[in-house]
């Protein structure tokens, strides 16, 4: 009995910790029910499976993804929950609930890091995308639009008001107009749109985005000017406008944008004077000129007040003159293009002095002169350094160190009055620098005192030499 009675008892209180679980199971089911989330509405949910359908009709997304996008989605698609406050009915108070909507669409493979649902070459531009996501902050394409032409369709003017990030790169099957893309995105701090096939003028209206912090549209089919209402853009960083058809002059009210870090203007048609107003951007670190027609001002002075600078690109521009003495106070230049630029006279030694940090020097294609200063060849940062094509002359001052750290990329070419010491083409600059004749070895003769047809040498004392001097004097005087 004693047993039986202690064995009822064990079970008895086992039991216990059983019923315990299973009612804090069902509580906890009960909680979770109640602070459930809201899903999605049905018809911003199928907006979604139509703009996943357009971009990639391959792909089974209904099947896949049959619940609420918001809790299970592919990547690149993001919700996020705003507070919705209505009159309850009947009552005079308010409730607030928390709506769920669409707030980011990423399409087109980038990484395994960034999985987004990949695009297909079929893809397309689904009319939901511009009509049925009301809080979408970020909306991004890459690779998508590669074969098919695609027109992007009419925005109704309800659309973008939220839009932050507009980002389409390396599409060049899409087409249209930043006149039509633009509409009412009055919150956009990105406008991306690189490697496209869009075209136009850049309308007036972008100068009103007045929260744009970034504009790059770069390799695209764009013409016209720049506006000059882009001087309003105050919070702009970056100003990439390269590999286009710009044209015309850059205005002056470029330097409105202060507090701009990049400013690429290359390999357009822009013509006239560097404009002054460049010199106000005291933060800006990247400036790329080059390849377009600025001309016959030579290199801006002003260039030398901007201490800011890392990277100053002005190649295939028609600016001549002479290397000016602005570098003092631009020791934090890492890459200088000078290239092609019809630059002459000497190549000035303060460049070396004060340019300490530079990892890249193009100086080729220019007609300037003289011998390369000894103290480029004590910039140890030097990566790439170009002066082939010139009229450069006397020996490369380089050490084997120096053309062994810099390899292939030292290009001296096209200097028939540059030379090599013998001694410095070995081993791998052989293949580098043997392109260059070798300098020849300076011929002094010892000198010699003629007397009855024989040679005396004589010592190096300076009254020897003071001896022949006079000599020669008398001797040859008249």
């Amino acid at each position: 009995m004693a047993f039986f009675s202690s064995s009822s008892s064990s079970s008895s209180s086992s039991s216990i910790p059983i019923l315990t679980l299973t009612f804090l199971t069902t509580l906890l089911s009960i909680l979770v029910i109640s602070h459930q989330q809201p899903v999605l509405n049905s018809a911003e949910q199928d907006s979604v499976y139509k703009v996943l359908e357009s971009i990639n009709s391959a792909i089974p997304w209904r099947i896949l993804f049959p619940d609420d996008l918001c809790s299970s989605a592919p990547h690149g698609v993001v919700c996020d929950y705003f507070d919705d406050t209505t009159a309850a009915a009947n009552v005079t108070s308010e409730t607030t609930t928390e709506t769920p909507h669409i707030t980011e669409l990423s399409f087109g493979y980038v990484s395994d890091y960034n999985p987004n649902p990949p695009c297909s070459p079929n893809s397309t531009l689904s009319p939901s995308l511009f009509t049925s996501f009301t809080h979408l902050r970020k909306l991004f394409f890459y690779k998508c639009f590669t074969e098919s032409q695609v027109t992007i369709p009419d925005i109704s003017p309800g659309f973008g008001s939220t839009l932050e990030e507009l980002v389409f790169i390396d599409n060049p099957s899409i087409v249209g107009s930043l006149s039509g893309i633009l509409g009412n995105f009055t919150s956009l701090r990105r406008l991306v749109l690189t490697g496209n096939g869009l075209y136009g003028e850049i309308p007036d209206g972008v100068g009103d985005l007045i929260n744009l912090e970034q504009i790059t549209i770069a390799a695209n089919h764009f013409s016209g000017g720049v506006p000059v209402n882009f001087g309003k853009l105050e919070n702009l960083k970056v100003l990439d406008l390269s590999h286009n058809d710009f044209e015309g002059t850059v205005p002056d009210s470029i330097g409105r944008l202060t507090g701009l870090l990049k400013l690429d203007l290359s390999y357009n048609r822009f013509t006239g004077k560097i404009p002054e107003g460049i010199k106000i951007l005291q933060r800006l670190e990247f400036l790329d000129l080059s390849f377009n027609r600025f001309g016959n001002f030579g290199i801006p002075l002003f260039l030398g007040e901007m201490p800011m600078l890392r990277e100053v690109y002005l190649s295939g521009n028609l600016l001549g003159g002479e290397i000016p003495e602005i570098w003092e106070n631009l020791g934090g230049i890492l890459g200088l293009g000078l290239s092609g630029v019809g630059l002459v006279g000497n190549i000035p030694g303060s460049m070396g002095v004060h340019l300490r940090s530079l990892c890249y020097l193009g100086l080729d294609n220019n007609k300037l002169e003289g011998t390369v200063p000894a103290v480029l060849g004590l910039l140890e940062g030097v990566r790439e350094m170009n002066l082939e094509n010139n009229q450069l002359s006397g020996k490369i001052p380089f050490t084997a160190k120096f053309t062994a750290r810099v390899g292939k990329k030292l290009r001296l070419a096209g200097n028939p009055e540059l030379c090599v010491e013998e001694g410095l083409i070995s081993g791998k600059n052989s293949t580098r620098l043997g392109h260059l004749r070798k300098c020849k070895k300076p011929d002094i003769p010892n000198a010699v005192l003629l007397q009855g047809g024989s040679s005396v040498q004589l010592s190096s004392s300076p009254f020897m030499i003071l001896g022949l001097l006079v000599f020669l004097s008398l001797h040859f005087g008249n």
